[in-house]
């Protein structure tokens, strides 16, 4: 993990002869891959976004490697220490500043300041994002080895049951939301197609992990919703569909 972070701080391609091999073909992937979208966005919009995108990727690698020594100590950290980097790792803000550069026609600069800085709708949004991966694959990650999440780090706080932090958690996730809907858009600098999206991001992660965990081990239900929204076609009645012509 270290290596590869480094590799993403120095984003140069000389990094790669400092991988070892079976990380050789990840950094080439996410080195072709981002510079392709940064100059896309600099020959349609004359804005160089490497600067910002690689800030993210360096961020989330950042936490990956606080996590990834949490593991490797079987060290439990505060609820507090835990979030702190817990929305970070969850690559909700890494996925925000890329959908930002595919929804907006007019890149602002106090936008890009909005996304280098995490502004709160960004950091709101990746909470939720944190939170409910917590509560549907923190039984699994257990059974892994890993010994943080918010759940646990709740209880080692706290002292109370598995089923007390739970319910704290989706309190919290339900306090996030009141933030985000109370005072994410007024403040924001950022325009309504991408902060629809900020928002799609958390719904997406309340869907996803409402049963367990939707992503890493679907059940019936999440394959269903995925059938009924991508597979299956829309049955409209013929009344309707006359009035749709």
């Amino acid at each position: 993990m270290p290596y590869i972070t480094l590799s993403v701080f120095r984003w140069e391609i000389d990094a790669v002869k400092t991988l070892p091999d079976y990380m050789k073909l990840c950094f080439l992937a996410l080195y072709n891959t981002v510079n392709e979208m940064a100059y896309d966005t600099l020959k349609e919009q004359g804005v160089d976004i490497i600067p910002h995108l690689t800030k993210a990727w360096a961020d989330m690698c950042k936490a990956f490697l606080v996590e990834a020594k949490w593991c490797d100590t079987k060290y439990t950290p505060t609820f507090k220490a835990y979030l702190d980097n817990g929305w970070q790792s969850v690559s909700g803000v890494l996925i925000l500043v890329h959908a930002y550069f595919f929804t907006s026609k007019n890149i602002t600069k106090e936008a890009l300041e909005g996304l280098d800085e995490h502004h709160d709708l960004l950091r709101w949004s990746a909470m939720i994002f944190r939170l409910c991966n917590d509560l549907g694959t923190s039984t699994a990650e257990l059974e892994r080895g890993e010994t943080a999440n918010s759940i646990t780090c709740y209880m080692r706080d706290t002292g109370l049951s598995e089923e007390h932090a739970r319910v704290y958690i989706r309190g919290l996730i339900d306090d996030t939301w009141k933030k985000m809907n109370e005072d994410g858009v007024a403040n924001s600098p950022f325009a309504k197609p991408f902060v629809e999206t900020v928002f799609n991001l958390a719904r997406i992660a309340q869907c996803t992990y409402q049963h367990g965990d939707g992503h890493g081990a679907p059940d019936i239900r999440s394959k269903n919703r995925v059938s009924s929204l991508i597979i299956e076609p829309i049955k409209l009645k013929k009344e309707k569909i006359g009035e749709l012509c």
